[in-house]
């Protein structure tokens, strides 16, 4: 009999998700890293969520995860972001409290059913030639489980490097994870060298703030999690402030290129396209005579200022220029100098939509070693790994969310198909159906699943078919009853600058047009008293009846894509001797094996002509089975 069910390497964003996920489905399981009191750090940017990443918060939650609640808890502003574009890119991001939110993991972890805790460092797997049973620690303990879930993070083999300085350790001076790394390799899985970067950190009271734009938060309930209640109003939460580089600025970058661990050689690894450091920026945009730059607080218990926008590898002394050269930076006293960290990741074609490797069953992967960036994209993984994990333990079918379903399932079918040479992130542009998968409507996409694995519990369930269901009414009514010509429609409509009705209209036309509202017209329409509908659920039902149309195209473009989702393709199909398809095709299909048509189609170097070729193949095999 093993220890544990799961064995999850690993305390940051994507362990946490994966460990919670594994304990709240019913299975023994162990959550190994190095500091309890570093479980859930935020070593880099201390908030949650932004483009794209805010909606993935809320797909964790509606799916029974734990980052939206921990992220709800004390936060010290909350801003929804693209309020000026569609529903379709709204999402939310909270500038989180670095001190404050690891503590909220600590309390969860240390309350959790099924979930024990030890300090430990792995440095090697158990297994057989089949597959993975267990880890070995630093200590020579041995420590067996069905499944295995690493979530090293950036911590593998990690080196922070500034100018020419180069240590081995971790981020946050931490200890860097010596040993699997080489251990995988021998293995046979491919290991890639990545990098990433954080930006100085400065003593509040040595800024200048009146040279600085104040930021403030969006007024109003906003929340990650579905089930919070208590929010923190705008007027009590921090402000952060925006300030841009200066030419000084850019001459002291450009006089010291050969300076930067970028340049000089001591950086192999790719950094994050999608998050560059200033010196990359100053290349890349030689044209841009400025940049904007973030000052976020990180701690109420904390003097720390986070300057967003200037990461960097510069020298400590570099680093001293470039900091008192930006506006109100004159005195600043820098706490904690920028860095870069490279750290080793598992190349994506060694593992499949389950995120569990090909090569070795029962060993799983999650967050930064899976080749991405960021802790909400972690957490995704993790909470992805630790139920998939659990599915297999218990002889159930796996979930692999679609691409039309989740920002979450967009990021894995990236992954797994087309592969990334850099720290993957994710945008709200690399989403065909992003205006099917809005922030809003996390609940409805994805809370059926989360109650179907276990996660969401009944009463959260009842709540939510409850939510559900009035919606639908009120969607019905809207869309069955007319309103006439009347006194009180004649001077809503006026208040907002339209012309009188010339007859009767439906009331969802009516509440299709711009600046019409469902609190607007709700009086108008005696059936829609007794039903039921809060803030989110109001904000629901008008952007369904707004935007209807746009909706009902990408739904019917997501069912076509659909199609070839469902065309599954025999695991012992033999690519690399196929008839028909080109060389590129076959070495690209051979190292990803897509388990679908659908997937086969979106890996780069496979076109239109090797996918019929294929499908006319697969046929041909189950003609002669």
């Amino acid at each position: 009999m093993k220890d544990y069910s799961v064995i999850v390497v690993g305390g940051g964003h994507a362990g946490l998700e994966a460990a919670f996920a594994s304990a709240n489905m019913g299975e023994k399981t162990l959550l190994l890293s190095l500091n309890l009191d570093k479980i859930g750090n935020m070593p880099c940017n201390p908030s949650i969520g932004g483009s794209a990443k805010g909606i993935v918060v809320r797909e964790i939650d509606a799916l029974g995860g734990m980052m939206g609640k921990i992220a709800d808890i004390n936060y010290l502003q909350m801003k929804m972001l693209n309020t000026g574009k569609g529903p379709g890119v709204q999402c939310l991001r909270a500038q989180q409290d670095k001190i404050g939110y690891p503590e909220e993991w600590k309390k969860a972890v240390k309350k959790q059913e099924n979930l024990t805790y030890k300090d430990g460092m792995v440095v090697s797997l158990l297994h057989d030639d089949k597959h993975v049973y267990g880890v070995k620690l630093e200590s020579g303990e041995e420590i067996t489980a069905d499944a295995v879930i690493l979530t090293t993070g950036t911590y593998l083999d990690s080196r922070v490097i500034r100018g020419t300085e180069s240590l081995v350790e971790g981020p946050d001076g931490e200890r860097s994870c010596f040993g699997l790394s080489p251990y995988l390799k021998e293995m046979g899985i491919d290991i890639y060298r990545l990098k990433t970067g954080t930006p100085p950190r400065v003593r509040r009271d040595s800024i200048d703030f009146s040279k600085a734009l104040p930021q403030p938060g969006t007024p109003g309930n906003l929340s990650f999690s579905y089930e919070t209640k208590d929010f923190i109003p705008v007027d009590k939460q921090e402000l952060c402030w925006l300030i841009y580089t200066t030419p000084e600025t850019h001459q002291i970058i450009r006089e010291h290129l050969n300076d930067t661990a970028l340049f000089n050689g001591l950086i192999t690894g790719t950094g994050p396209r999608y998050c560059p450091s200033i010196e990359s920026k100053l290349i890349n945009f030689p044209d841009k005579d400025r940049h904007q730059l973030f000052l976020e607080p990180e701690s109420r218990f904390t003097d720390s200022i986070y300057v967003q926008g200037f990461s960097t590898s510069m020298s400590r002394e570099i680093q001293d220029l470039m900091v008192h050269s930006l506006p109100g930076f004159e005195n600043a006293v820098i706490l904690k100098y920028a860095y870069a960290i490279e750290y080793d990741a598992i190349q994506t074609h060694e593992y499949g939509p389950t995120l569990e490797l090909k090569k070795w069953p029962g060993l799983y992967i999650a967050g930064q070693i899976c080749g991405t960036s960021g802790y909400e994209e972690a957490a995704g993984l993790g909470l992805l790994a630790g139920i998939n994990a659990v599915l297999k333990i218990q002889k159930k079918d796996p979930l692999i969310l679609r691409r039309d379903q989740s920002y979450i399932g967009v990021m894995i079918d990236d992954l797994v198909t087309k592969g990334t040479n850099e720290p993957y992130r994710l945008l709200s542009s690399r989403a065909e159906f992003r205006l099917l998968m809005r922030h809003d409507n996390a609940d409805l996409r994805l809370s059926e699943i989360g109650h179907e694995i276990g996660l969401i519990k009944e009463e959260r369930y009842q709540n939510f078919l409850n939510k559900k269901n009035n919606i639908q009414k009120a969607y019905d009514i809207l869309n069955s009853t007319h309103l006439g010509k009347s006194k009180e429609v004649e001077e809503y409509l006026s208040s907002l600058g339209f012309n009188e009705l010339k007859g009767g209209v439906l009331a969802a036309e009516l509440l299709k047009r711009p600046t019409v509202t469902f609190l607007g017209i709700r009086d108008f329409i005696p059936e829609l008293k007794d039903v039921d509908l809060d803030e989110t659920a109001i904000n629901q039902l008008e952007i369904m009846v707004k935007y209807e149309g746009y909706i009902a195209k990408q739904q019917k473009e997501a069912k076509n894509m659909q199609r070839l989702e469902e065309l599954l393709i025999p695991q012992n199909i033999d690519y690399l001797h196929m008839d028909g398809l080109a060389l590129e095709a076959r070495q690209k299909l051979d190292m990803f094996r897509p388990l679908t048509i659908g997937q086969a189609s979106r890996i780069s170097g496979v076109n239109p002509s090797d996918i019929s070729m294929l499908i006319l193949n697969i046929r041909k095999l189950r003609h002669h089975e």
